[in-house]
C-alpha cells in the first residue's frame, strides 16, 4: 500500500505540472518550488536551532501564526521557516518579517523529504491543520524530530481512517503531539490507539482577536456608513453575489460593504453591473463618498472592515467551503454563509447556538436577514457570538504551556 501512495504522489506530481501549463497559480507552484533548496541553502544558519511551520495556504497560516509569534518573541535566537504548499498563501506570505526562510514545500517524494529535512534540520516541527505528507512525516519521527499538529480536526471519513488508508496509521502514532480543536477529534484518534492529543481549540481565535482590539479605523468608510446599519459581505464569489445582490437592490435601509475573494478586473465589473444602486471602490471613495454600495478593490482590508458591520455574510459556502467566519465573530456579529461550512469548528458550533445561520436561496438569505432586523433576535445572535469567542480564546497559551510540559518529562 506504500508503493501505491508513492505512485499517487508521482502521478499527482506529473498532473501538477501539466496543469501548470494552463493554471497560472499551478506554475507559480511550479516554479518556485525549482527555488526551495537554493533558498535554505542561501539561509539556513546552523548555528541557530530552527523551528519549522508548514501551512496549506493562508488560511492555515492565519491559525499557527499566534503560535509562531510567541516561539518568535520567546526564542528570538532561533531561525523560524515558514513553508507553503499553495501560491495564494505563498504569494502573500512570501516576505513575512518574523521568519527568516520562506518556501514552498517540495512535492512529498522520498527524495525531497530526505533532502529538504537534511537541508533545513528543524529541531521542531509544527504542521497546521489538515496537511498531512508521509513521506516527510517518515523522515522526521525517523530522526526523531519532534512534530507537532496544532490546530488539527479530525473526521471518520478522512481516508486514513478508512480501510484502504490503514496503513498510513502507523506515521500517525508517531507524531509527538496533537493539538486538536474539539473532542470529537480526540476521540478519533483515541479510536486508532493515539493517546498523544490536547484540545486547545482553535488559535486563529487569539488572533481575530487581537486585531479586533485594534483595528485599522478607516474614517472615510466610517463617513460612507454614516448612521445607517451595515452588512459586510466578505471574501464573496459569484454564487454569493448572485443570491445577494437582488437584496442589495431593493434594500433602502441598510448599506453595504462587498470585499470579494478575487478583486481582478472582471469579477468587480461584473459586481458593478448587477448593482442598480450608486455603487462605489474604495479606491474612489475620497473623492466621493455618496454611495449605498462600497465595492473593496484590494486585498488586506477585510478583518478590519468588520468593525463597520451589524451582520456579515461570509462567501465560499457555494463552493469549496466558507471562508474565515471567526474575524466577523470578533467583533459579535451574526454571521451568515453558504451550505458548505460543515469542515469548521466554529460555524458548526455557531449554528447549533444561535449564532450563525446557513441559506441556500435569496429566499433563506431574506427570511434569515428580515429576523435579524429585530432587535432581540440580533441581540441573542451576538451574545451567543461574543460567548463562544470569549470561551475559545487562549489556544496559543495552552499549546505552550503543553510544549513546556512535554519537555520537561
Amino acid at each position: 500500500m506504500m508503493l501505491l501512495y508513492q505512485l499517487a504522489i508521482q502521478l499527482f506530481s506529473l498532473s501538477y505540472w501539466i496543469f501548470s501549463f494552463f493554471n497560472k497559480k499551478a506554475k507559480m507552484g511550479c516554479d518556485g518550488r525549482k527555488e526551495t533548496f537554493a533558498i535554505l541553502q542561501e539561509k539556513r544558519n546552523y548555528d541557530q536551532k530552527l523551528v519549522w511551520f508548514h501551512a496549506a495556504s493562508l488560511g492555515e497560516f492565519e491559525q499557527g501564526r499566534p503560535l509562531l509569534e510567541k516561539i518568535r518573541t520567546q526564542h528570538p535566537d532561533y531561525q523560524i521557516l515558514l513553508t507553503f504548499f499553495s501560491p495564494s498563501g505563498y504569494e502573500i506570505r512570501k516576505n513575512y518579517p518574523l521568519a527568516d526562510i520562506v518556501c514552498y514545500l517540495p512535492l512529498d517524494s522520498v527524495k525531497n523529504a530526505k533532502r529538504f529535512i537534511e537541508l533545513a534540520r528543524p529541531n521542531q516541527v509544527f504542521f497546521i491543520k489538515y496537511e498531512f505528507w508521509f513521506n516527510f512525516l517518515k523522515e522526521l519521527t525517523d530522526k526523531k524530530i519532534p512534530t507537532y499538529y496544532i490546530a488539527a480536526i479530525f473526521r471518520p471519513n478522512q481516508y486514513f481512517f478508512k480501510w484502504h488508508g490503514r496503513f498510513l496509521q502507523p506515521f500517525l502514532k508517531k507524531i509527538t503531539h496533537y493539538f486538536v480543536q474539539n473532542d470529537t477529534s480526540k476521540k478519533q484518534l483515541e479510536r486508532i490507539g493515539i493517546g498523544q492529543v490536547s484540545v486547545v481549540g482553535d488559535p486563529r481565535i487569539d488572533r481575530v482577536f487581537e486585531i479586533a482590539k485594534k483595528p485599522n479605523l478607516y474614517p472615510t468608510i466610517a463617513d460612507f456608513c454614516g448612521q445607517k446599519p451595515v452588512l459586510v459581505i466578505g471574501s464573496s464569489w459569484e454564487k454569493d453575489e448572485a443570491i445577494l445582490m437582488p437584496f442589495i437592490n431593493e434594500n433602502t435601509d441598510w448599506k453595504f460593504i462587498i470585499a470579494p475573494h478575487e478583486i481582478h478586473k472582471n469579477h468587480l465589473q461584473n459586481i458593478e453591473n448587477q448593482c442598480i444602486k450608486k455603487i462605489i471602490r474604495f479606491s474612489n471613495l475620497e473623492k466621493n463618498g455618496d454611495a449605498d454600495v462600497l465595492l473593496i478593490d484590494n486585498i488586506g482590508m477585510l478583518s478590519s472592515l468588520y468593525q463597520f458591520g451589524k451582520i456579515a455574510y461570509i462567501g465560499g459556502g457555494f463552493g469549496a467551503g466558507i471562508h474565515n467566519t471567526l474575524e466577523p465573530m470578533a467583533y459579535n456579529l451574526p454571521v451568515i454563509f453558504g451550505t458548505n461550512y460543515q469542515k469548521f469548528e466554529e460555524a458548526n458550533a455557531m449554528i447549533s447556538a444561535g449564532g450563525a445561520f446557513s441559506i441556500a436561496s435569496k429566499e433563506d438569505f431574506g427570511t434569515i436577514f428580515k429576523q435579524l432586523e429585530i432587535a432581540e433576535n440580533w441581540k441573542a445572535a451576538s451574545l451567543q457570538i461574543q460567548r463562544y469567542i470569549n470561551e475559545n480564546v487562549g489556544a496559543t497559551d495552552k499549546i505552550l504551556d503543553h510544549l513546556k510540559l512535554l519537555k520537561s518529562r
